[in-house]
């Protein structure tokens, strides 16, 4: 093989890999110079690094929002890495731009099929970085041609949003995004808390009841109002339409909906690691 040619073989290998000069070298050689059969001997020597990554927590990384360019849909990804520095490299953007065309292209039904069609891509980067990463979850929004977008990515990824409004309105919807990052509710309103989270409170709210005893003597009429009174006071934190908006403290989010002849249809929030256990040396 040419040494020219196989320069040029190695600098395309290392930059696929991220692996050494030399271990790149070799790999070429013991491949005839394919290219793609070098990234697999790699991939095979680098086995043991994967193992040890293994049992680490990728607990790092970014969430990423997109609209597709006919507009009809979106989506919203987390990626995840082990350290900030690797979130903030170039090969680890790469990943997260790489699987977000993936799934808006191809749509997968599930996470499994997902990394299915990402394997390569996560394997090549996870080698070239040298940690342990994880396409962790996914969600796609479909719009009507009457309705419309709302998207924010907050301090470069740690959170986005992606809503749907029923109408579209560019500048609010944007508003609504953003009022969600940094709200986090659950819910768009009430009626749509389940039933065992409804329980889970009123529960709780008799059990505080049943305990004052201010409220001992008062009529039972009284104390079930009391009661849900209380279940709608936690839950309604969790509820969008209920929160005080973000960008006017003198309504509600239902309020300036209402104002715009608006409504929220559906919102997907990632927050990166939102959930993850951490391993206790890292807390």
């Amino acid at each position: 093989m040419a040494e020219k040619n196989m320069i040029e073989l190695i600098k395309a290998l290392r930059e696929r890999t991220g692996a050494g000069m030399m271990d790149c070298k070799h790999a070429l050689e013991a491949t005839g110079g394919d290219i793609e059969k070098a990234i697999d001997l790699l991939r095979e020597k680098g086995i043991a690094k994967a193992a040890q990554r293994a049992s680490r927590t990728a607990e790092e990384g970014s969430t990423f929002v997109k609209i597709s360019e006919k507009g009809n849909k979106g989506a919203v990804i987390e990626v995840n890495c082990e350290t900030d520095f690797v979130a903030a490299s170039d090969k680890f953007k790469a990943l997260v731009a790489g699987t977000m065309e993936t799934v808006l292209k191809h749509e997968p039904k599930t996470l499994d099929e997902a990394h299915a069609l990402d394997k390569s891509l996560l394997d090549d980067t996870a080698l070239a970085v040298g940690e342990k990463l994880d396409f962790r979850r996914f969600a796609l929004l479909r719009k009507s041609a009457d309705q419309g977008f709302g998207s924010y990515i907050h301090m470069g990824g740690k959170i986005s949003v992606l809503a749907v409004l029923e109408k579209a309105d560019p500048e609010l919807a944007n508003q609504i995004a953003m009022h969600i990052a940094a709200n986090s509710p659950l819910y768009i309103e009430m009626s749509d808390v389940p039933s065992a989270d409804r329980e889970r409170e009123l529960g709780v709210a008799k059990a505080e009841v049943a305990a004052d005893p201010k409220l001992l003597s008062k009529p039972e009429a009284v104390k079930e109002q009391i009661t849900q009174r209380k279940v709608e006071k936690v839950l309604s934190v969790s509820c969008l339409y209920d929160q005080i908006y973000l960008l006017d403290e003198t309504k509600t989010v239902r309020q300036v909906l209402a104002e715009k002849g608006n409504k929220v249809m559906s919102f997907i929030r990632y927050q990166v690691g939102e959930g993850l256990v951490k391993e206790p040396s890292q807390k």
